[in-house]
């Protein structure tokens, strides 16, 4: 108990360092050196443990985080992301617009990471809201539900893809388990969530030419197969290598179900396809990758601080604990990551410092894919004023703390306890 104890001061030491505004690279380094100290830890086996979770991390990932940024960029700068949207708005109507704009949020919160799909969609949010004359939360909630949903669930993003990596989980099995959650968690929370707190008065009739006729934008067809190809690429490597037995065939599948294979193969179609010089293409990857630069270090320190705990057994502690509790191993990972959540207010942070937490109870009963989606959906839990996401949905909508707790905070809270759920449900399927 007493590791425990020391690892709780930690916890409270990172979330004072984050508090007082230092990098989240540079508190997690920090924690996880004196966490290892006073775990009685050598100091040269602490700097080892440091070094390979630093490298075991990256080393699986990296690859994958710097393609997808480059792939989200791609789409960016293109116009495509803004195409899909046209192309949905006018497909949907009126009256379903919420859904039109689910879907948006779905499909560019795929390719992109969440900041940078919030950033790239609230101007079209504003514009929609403006030409129907519907609240712009009422337009706005469904955006940021789908894009948070895909951003806790949906590997290339980074927590998703830095968790695989730590619990060792198949990343295609953990982006279609995540896809089955994703549909029904995301209707719920944002189409029928902001139903019944916003009021719907009817505003002007929906003219789509009163916000965009932009005629250099790539054709709809051309943006929505840019924007979904790794997923198909992942998804139809991963079923193929599942039924067909060992063969040719079956390597191939395989191959390309690999996430670096399916991201590349992504980046250079989309360079192709989008009539875009190669130097303008490159140095549209060159953005994407340095605007991820941050969030790899963040990642990289939170490794550490997972190795140390693994190294130091306080994950076989813990597992020892939970074993006397006698909850499921999904529901005490969700518990420990909400905990961490509400703490230190980074989703990415809460999950990573959980994951060296949960990695020994990974077993039959909960199986790595799952536990990777249990965090995940414990990452999302009761976002507040130590969340970045809670003073950029604030800001941007121009609400009041009280709007911005019953709307955005509930919002995201419903996404994580309906994870959970969806977790727990599939547990008894898989």
């Amino acid at each position: 108990m007493s590791s425990l104890l020391i690892v709780l001061l930690g916890i409270v030491l990172l979330f004072i360092l984050i508090l007082k505004k230092l990098s989240p690279m540079i508190a997690l380094l920090i924690v996880a050196i004196l966490t290892g100290l006073f775990l009685g830890m050598p100091v040269l086996t602490v700097m080892d443990s440091i070094g390979n979770g630093i490298g075991s991390t990256l080393g699986s990932m990296v690859m994958v985080l710097a393609l997808g940024a480059m792939m989200g960029k791609l789409i960016e700068d293109s116009g495509a992301a803004k195409k899909i949207v046209f192309v949905l708005m006018k497909s949907f109507g009126y009256d379903n617009i919420q859904w039109a704009v689910l879907l948006t949020g779905l499909l560019v919160g795929i390719p992109l990471f969440y900041n940078a799909g919030f950033v790239v969609l609230i101007p079209l949010v504003f514009a929609i809201a403006s030409a129907t004359g519907l609240p712009k939360l009422y337009i706005g909630i469904p955006m940021a539900a789908a894009l948070s949903v895909t951003h806790g669930f949906l590997p290339p993003h980074p927590g998703p893809v830095a968790l695989a990596a730590i619990l060792d989980a198949d990343l295609g099995k953990t982006l279609l388990y995540g896809l089955i959650l994703t549909v029904p968690i995301s209707i719920i929370a944002g189409v029928y969530f902001p139903r019944l707190v916003i009021k719907r008065e009817k505003g002007v009739s929906f003219d789509m030419g009163s916000f965009s006729s932009d005629t250099s934008l790539p054709s709809g067809f051309k943006s929505f197969v840019v924007a979904l190809l790794p997923v198909f690429i992942i998804i139809a490597g991963t079923i193929g290598a599942s039924v067909i037995p060992e063969s040719i065939t079956h390597t191939f599948f395989a191959f390309i179900a690999d996430p670096t294979v399916a991201l590349l193969a992504s980046v250079l179609i989309a360079v192709i396809v989008q009539d875009t010089p190669i130097k303008e293409a490159m140095e549209s990857c060159s953005e994407g990758v340095k605007s991820i630069a941050m969030i790899i270090l963040i990642i990289a320190a939170g490794g550490a601080f997972k190795q140390i705990l693994v190294d130091s057994g306080v994950g076989e502690t813990v597992k020892e604990i939970a074993a006397t509790i006698q909850l499921s191993p999904l529901l005490l990972a969700w518990i420990i990551t909400a905990l961490l959540r509400v703490t230190l207010g980074s989703a990415t942070v809460a999950a990573l410092t959980a994951s060296g937490m949960v990695l020994p109870m990974i077993g039959p009963d909960a199986p790595a894919e799952l536990m990777v989606l249990s965090v995940g959906a414990g990452s999302l839990m009761l976002s507040h004023v130590n969340d970045t996401g809670f003073w950029m949905f604030k800001e941007y909508f121009n609400l009041s703390l009280k709007e911005t707790f019953t709307t955005w905070t509930v919002m995201e809270s419903i996404v994580s306890i309906l994870g959970l759920c969806g977790v727990l449900l599939l547990s008894h399927f898989v």
